[in-house]
């Protein structure tokens, strides 16, 4: 008597693989770089087998852009609960993206606007909705925790926060050889809170600014 095992459908692993692969890849080197040959030679897989799960590479980057920005999302709301107060919350986020998109030579979000337009507007759009909410909240507990000034306008600074972030990723206005993404974050949130903080909040953000530059 033999014994039958359930049978596994392997389809949706395969796909999972793909996009696991073609993620460290596109951010390796770059979304207009990489080619369906240069992903199925890194798998040890035919074309074929990627065209069976995607019809094309414009498919592909769509699933690898959004399944990035899922997985940002997961890890962004792990740092926001586990967060000691709403300032440091701001730089804990801050390092949990920059840990994804760590090669920023190969500039994603840029070549993402220049060759997937239509994709990197959806994702602007989404990326909106998730910072608005979580900086909205954040700001709002920065109030209630005495940090933030109680005056400020949530709903404009929240904007506004979504709009400099989203900003300082233009290499038109900071070329890359002049400004690291490192950089242009580490200054625009010192930048940002310093303009919201009360003294308590400020006492905090100079404290924790001098331990991380010693």
């Amino acid at each position: 008597m033999f014994l039958k095992f359930p049978s596994v459908n392997l389809q949706p692993i395969m796909r999972e693989n793909i996009i696991n692969k073609s993620t460290e890849l596109f951010l390796t080197l770059g979304f207009k770089s990489v080619t369906m040959d240069d992903i199925a030679k890194a798998m040890g897989i035919s074309k074929k087998t990627i065209y069976v799960h995607f019809s094309n590479k414009t498919k592909l980057v769509e699933a690898v852009t959004f399944n990035l920005f899922d997985t940002i999302c997961e890890s962004i709301d792990e740092v926001c609960e586990n967060a000691v107060n709403p300032i440091e919350e701001l730089y804990d986020v801050k390092m949990c993206v920059m840990q994804y998109l760590k090669n920023e030579k190969t500039s994603p979000i840029f070549q993402l606007k220049k060759y997937y337009p239509q994709i990197h507007d959806v994702l602007k759009t989404k990326q909106f909705e998730k910072m608005h909410q979580s900086v909205f909240d954040s700001l709002q507990k920065g109030i209630d925790t005495k940090l933030f000034r109680s005056n400020i306008n949530v709903e404009f600074i929240t904007r506004l926060y979504f709009n400099g972030m989203t900003g300082i990723k233009d290499e038109a206005i900071f070329p890359r050889e002049k400004f690291s993404m490192e950089f242009l974050m580490e200054n625009f949130l010192e930048y940002h809170l310093r303009a919201i903080v009360t003294e308590k909040g400020m006492t905090i953000l100079n404290n924790f600014i001098n331990k991380n530059q010693s």
